[in-house]
């Protein structure tokens, strides 16, 4: 039984949250044409590719619709978590996710006994919750560096396919942390890394788990993840290192009086090692608008990586572990057992007194919105795969949709992750449609749009430095006030193909908090900025992103 494809009497070019603000729910969209249990088949054949080949000028992506997920939620089967898997799906459906990675900690007592019990409780939460796409997934310790999330589609060896990868492969586990500059085992340590990504994509390739993907988290969180380290591994297999976290999960803990006055959202809270790369300046261990430095800074690292002119998405997500003001705490451990030779942590037990925690409940502020053509788990990953990916945090907007055109063509463009292929000095218009929030968020706020800005960076090939962090030639081009404006609406934006190609990417943000961004004023007026340590609400400085639109431009 195949994916199923989404109505044909919907229009999918449309977020869900924009249907829903219509009066027409995503889950009404997908139930009404009977897309629960059958999208749930776990051998159907492969999705379709997203796009079809272009051959000429133009191109034209198809409709989507827009699923809501996040890929980095822990669970009793992380030594450091502390919530069941029904508490989190249950949150999560609270909260509107459609899809979710529970991606559990590397660890021996994990590999020998944890991710067999989480697989089967896994299959237990797909059974009960027919309505979420639920994957299993790992966190990995990289060696010579920071963490990844790995997920692989269901089948019978997604568990399988994990933990040879734990073994074989994780850094903590192996012993191979050490990634400082000029230290002995770094050298080792860095190809190690690649060849766990070169092992995934021989997986899916041989046919042995129908996809997996590999998404970066927090890279500057320690600075560890260096810029070519990260090239390496997108180079390594970009069918299967997609990209990394925009924005970290954590993003409760800089609330005023929560955890104190040094606190930073994200956890953000570290300074340069020996092991960090000693190329990111002290600021880069900051978050920016609740965003990783490397991707707030406009025509900072993620650009630097874009203007090659090859995608690499980016993602937000909960990291939960544990709940600001939940009032839940870890059970305690019969005796003679522990995390190591049970792979689980005893369920926890609410204590009715707010206990120590960073996170939000998957959903309930960060969401990453993936389009799709159909409904079900390697649709999912297709989605993300090819870029088609925005984010929020706070609930921001009800809906985003981005259409770029060539002005002499008719039909709906190319959209997030595309590419249109024009003429030296041809028009293009950028259609950015937005919807704005309907309702309150979790917090009992009513989001408010304020700017949507336009960014453009030149595509030069690859870098020749691959440890390099800027692209000097990628600004702010345009903003658009919006402030005030409610509903459903299409700003146009003209555009004009020079004799490079380029790339557009969209951001933008309530207008509470902004400034000089980090590179200065004349590459972006009105950036995210710092929050004073201990003073970060959240709520208050919300952001959204897109990933970027490749304009490729071929002579006369």
């Amino acid at each position: 039984m195949t994916e199923q494809r989404l109505p044909a009497w919907a229009d999918p070019s449309v977020s869900p949250a924009r249907l829903d603000a219509q009066g027409v729910s995503r889950r009404r969209l997908l139930r009404g044409a009977g897309l629960f249990g059958a999208a749930f088949a776990l051998g159907s054949a492969a999705t379709p590719a997203l796009a079809s080949p272009r051959g000429g000028f133009g191109g034209e992506d198809p409709r989507l619709a827009y699923l809501v997920g996040d890929h980095h939620v822990h669970s009793v089967y992380s030594h450091d978590a502390k919530y069941t898997f029904s508490q989190q799906a249950r949150a999560a459906a609270t909260y509107g996710l459609d899809w979710m990675v529970f991606n559990e900690h590397s660890n021996f007592g994990h590999a020998s006994y944890g991710a067999k019990l989480e697989h089967a409780e896994i299959v237990r939460a797909r059974a009960e919750n027919p309505r979420q796409l639920i994957f299993q997934g790992l966190e990995w310790y990289i060696p010579a560096a920071e963490h990844c999330t790995v997920f692989a589609a269901p089948g019978p060896h997604e568990t399988d396919l994990l933990t040879q990868f734990e073994l074989a492969y994780d850094g903590k586990l192996l012993g191979y942390t050490e990634g400082s500059a000029g230290a002995a085992d770094t050298a080792r340590n860095e190809a190690h890394a690649v060849k766990a990504i070169k092992w995934l994509a021989e997986q899916r390739r041989s046919g042995y788990v129908d996809d997996v993907l590999v998404l970066a988290n927090h890279p500057l969180r320690l600075g560890i993840d260096s810029p070519h380290e990260m090239r390496n591994w997108r180079d390594a297999a970009p069918e299967i290192m997609i990209g990394m976290e925009g924005a970290p999960g954590a993003q409760g803990a800089a609330i005023p009086g929560w955890r104190g006055s040094t606190s930073i959202r994200g956890e953000y809270e570290n300074k340069p090692t020996a092991q960090s790369w000693a190329g990111y300046p002290a600021d880069a261990f900051l978050t920016y608008g609740g965003f990783d430095w490397a991707t707030a800074t406009v025509g900072g690292l993620w650009d630097s990586m874009l203007a090659e002119g090859r995608l690499f998405t980016i993602t937000t997500n909960s990291d939960n572990h544990r709940t600001v003001f939940d009032t839940w705490k870890n059970g305690d451990w019969p005796a003679g057992q522990n995390f190591d030779n049970t792979g689980k942590l005893p369920d926890p037990v609410n204590t009715d007194t707010p206990q120590p925690g960073s996170d939000f409940w998957p959903g309930e502020f960060s969401r990453t919105h993936v389009g799709v053509t159909r409904y079900g788990y390697r649709a999912v990953m297709a989605g993300l795969r090819a870029g088609r990916v925005w984010l929020d945090h706070g609930h921001l907007l009800d809906g985003l949709d981005v259409r770029l055109r060539r002005d002499c063509d008719a039909g709906r463009g190319v959209t997030l992750g595309g590419r249109l292929r024009v003429r030296k000095g041809e028009r293009i218009t950028l259609y950015v449609t937005v919807t704005t929030a309907s309702r309150p968020n979790p917090q009992g706020i009513l989001p408010e749009l304020a700017h949507v800005d336009v960014i453009r960076g030149a595509v030069r090939g690859p870098a020749a430095d691959r440890d390099t962090w800027r692209a000097p030639d990628t600004r702010v081009v345009q903003t658009r006030d919006v402030s005030g404006r409610k509903g459903t609406y299409t700003l146009r934006i003209p555009l004009t193909a020079g004799e490079e190609s380029f790339y557009v990417r969209l951001r933008g943000s309530d207008g509470n908090r902004h400034g000089a961004g980090y590179l200065g004023a004349a590459i972006d007026p009105n950036g995210p900025v710092p929050h004073e340590p201990g003073n970060g609400d959240p709520w208050a400085d919300t952001w959204f992103y897109s990933n970027p639109v490749f304009v490729d431009v071929a002579g006369d």
